[in-house]
């Protein structure tokens, strides 16, 4: 049986908001003031961390579907001097993820990780917690075999980072961050340009969720789309080849210009890449 150090991240990806520090009121800002000097030295939890002690959850009977404390931990950056931190907010993570399982699941593989007891728990427990917090909202979103379309709207290809694993053990790492503003104003331009030049559907409904999303946090804050586990999917010459928000841009570029056909192909080139992805979660 493998040590719990060496148990792979799930195959999914995030997107993630940090916020600067002045965004939050005291004395939650100075927690996470002291919590940022740490974590820039390195001395603080990682996303894998975080993923192995919900791992480690589900182990006992009955499985721990949701924390029972909320996390103190947070993913941390320093871009152009400004600290900004992205709270991990894993209990109420761990209740959304909760409400999507049905989607992702058949029943009876469901009943078999989590009794239906268990979950109803788990919803009862997420009910209470509401009331006394009506304007609760993550900073991160995940989502498993897949990194959604309307995810890749918010970025531009040259805010691209790849760094290919080390063969070591290190994995590979495919992100792209760009400023709140930037992100906002290409959500925007995508919603005029697809209810412009196409029927409402999911991509738009889609992208107003996750307008209304980033409307909530700070406008100086940093927006990170995250490859994470989907690294472990991904063969190198996949990763280093993948130019999805690079298609996902053209392709939106083209419905401006009336080009359908051209909107087609970047599309087609997009879903194929992706099919095959979501393909591996069916495969032995």
């Amino acid at each position: 049986m493998p040590a719990a150090s060496s148990i792979l991240v799930p195959y999914a990806s995030y997107l993630r908001v940090y916020e600067p520090l002045a965004a939050f009121p005291e004395p939650e800002r100075g927690h996470w003031a002291r919590y940022a000097r740490r974590a820039l030295r390195g001395e603080t939890p990682t996303a894998q961390d975080e993923l192995r002690r919900a791992l480690a959850d589900l182990l006992p009977t009955p499985p721990v579907p949701v924390p029972v404390h909320e996390s103190g931990d947070a993913f941390v950056v320093e871009r152009d001097g400004v600290v900004c931190v992205c709270p991990w907010r894993t209990r109420l993570r761990g209740w959304l993820a909760l409400e999507e399982l049905p989607e992702l699941l058949p029943e009876p593989v469901l009943d078999a990780v989590l009794p239906q007891v268990v979950r109803d728990q788990a919803a009862a427990d997420y009910e209470r917690w509401r009331e006394r917090n009506p304007d609760a909202r993550p900073w991160i979103r995940s989502a498993v075999w897949q990194v959604p379309v309307r995810w890749f709207v918010l970025f531009a290809d040259e805010e691209r980072e790849y760094v290919p694993g080390d063969g070591d053990g290190k994995p590979s790492l495919l992100r792209y961050r760009t400023p709140m503003v930037q992100a906002r104003r290409r959500v925007a331009r995508s919603l005029k340009t697809l209810r412009e030049s196409v029927d409402e559907g999911p991509l738009t409904e889609g992208l107003v969720d996750v307008g209304r999303w980033l409307e909530e946090f700070h406008p100086r804050s940093l927006v990170e789309l995250d490859y994470g586990g989907l690294v472990h999917a991904l063969s190198a010459e996949q990763l280093a080849g993948d130019r999805s928000v690079a298609d996902v841009t053209a392709g939106i570029a083209a419905l401006r210009a009336g080009d359908g056909a051209g909107a087609g192909v970047a599309y087609e080139r997009l879903a194929d890449r992706w099919r095959a992805v979501r393909n591996l979660q069916f495969a032995n």
